[in-house]
């Protein structure tokens, strides 16, 4: 895999079943890291799926897939955005696929870059949450910048777990 192979694009209705297939995989790879579970993403139907997709492409938010082209077109990360009332623009949905993490392959810079420009046309920080036993994904928002600011909340599969905070100027 080569940088010059993965396209980052904005995700469309159109996108629905590469959009779920990357879904369920996330899921089950790291059933942690997001707000839903692999067996009630099983159960969700087309417009669901399609509804998804169109999230890239709304104006209201950002989601971002990125694409080897050189792998037939396999979708191996997607990260998302939308706006919160008070946190202003909060960074969601990320996943890269196994084989294509870590700093060398520049997968998840490429997205983080698309989310972050987003952002920025919206706040001059960017915020997240992620699960407290998380340490690979902690680790890697703190190698971008990303620092704690000391905030928990409950983890919404599991209100005796907990999220933390975490943001980054833009």
């Amino acid at each position: 895999m080569r940088l010059a192979d993965i396209i980052v694009r904005p995700t469309t209705a159109e996108d629905w079943v590469d959009v779920r297939a990357l879904r369920l995989e996330m899921l089950a790879d790291t059933p942690i890291a997001f707000g839903d579970t692999l067996e009630s993403a099983k159960l969700q139907g087309e417009q669901y799926w399609r509804e998804r997709g169109g999230r890239g492409t709304t104006g209201t938010g950002a989601n971002l897939a990125a694409i080897d082209t050189a792998a037939g077109d396999r979708w191996v990360g997607t990260m998302g955005g939308y706006i919160d009332r008070t946190a202003g623009p909060m960074l969601v949905g990320v996943y890269v696929s196994p084989d294509y993490r870590g700093t060398e392959r520049g997968v998840t810079d490429a997205l983080m870059q698309g989310i972050e420009e987003w952002a920025r046309g919206h706040s001059s920080t960017l915020t997240l949450h992620v699960h407290s036993q998380n340490a690979r994904a902690i680790a890697a928002y703190e190698r971008r910048g990303y620092v704690a600011t000391g905030r928990l909340f409950p983890y919404i599969l599991n209100p005796h777990q907990r999220e933390m905070e975490m943001r980054k100027p833009l």
